[in-house]
């Protein structure tokens, strides 16, 4: 019978089954990396902070993105803009749930600081404690 193994034959390296599970992985690291990436809002000039220092990235940090646009400013969380009564419910859940995470708070140079402010306060109010702020190094 063709394609059958006999007792003295050495079957070798099967690649077939080593080129699946290589193309799986690849795809799951791609889907992976695209959103991580998509936390991040690209349109927000971050403000210039020479003594910041770097940190390591987490996977449970929520980002807030605030953004300057048409003299106002403008919320996204999870890439929707919303409302900070908004933002409260949703990190009140989310802790409810059991997810206490850090907040990463990027917000573009030309926001006047009370409206960072009140990313803050709206945070606060739902329990997180650990808020970090975006910058860059110059």
């Amino acid at each position: 019978m063709a394609g059958t193994v006999g007792e003295g034959d050495d079957p070798g390296f099967q690649i077939a089954p080593m080129i699946d599970v290589l193309l799986v992985l690849l795809i799951f690291f791609m889907s992976i990396a695209s959103t991580a990436l998509t936390r991040y809002d690209p349109s927000i000039a971050l403000p210039v902070a020479p003594a910041a220092t770097p940190r390591e990235e987490e996977l449970t940090r929520w980002v807030v993105n605030v953004a300057w646009e048409q003299a106002r400013a403008i919320v996204r969380f999870e890439e929707q803009e919303i409302a900070l009564p908004q933002l409260t419910a949703i990190l009140v859940e989310r802790r409810r749930r059991g997810v206490n995470a850090r907040l990463l708070v990027r917000g573009d140079g030309a926001v006047p600081v009370r409206h960072i402010q009140a990313v803050v306060a709206a945070a606060a109010a739902a329990g997180i404690s650990e808020i970090t702020f975006a910058a860059l190094r110059s």
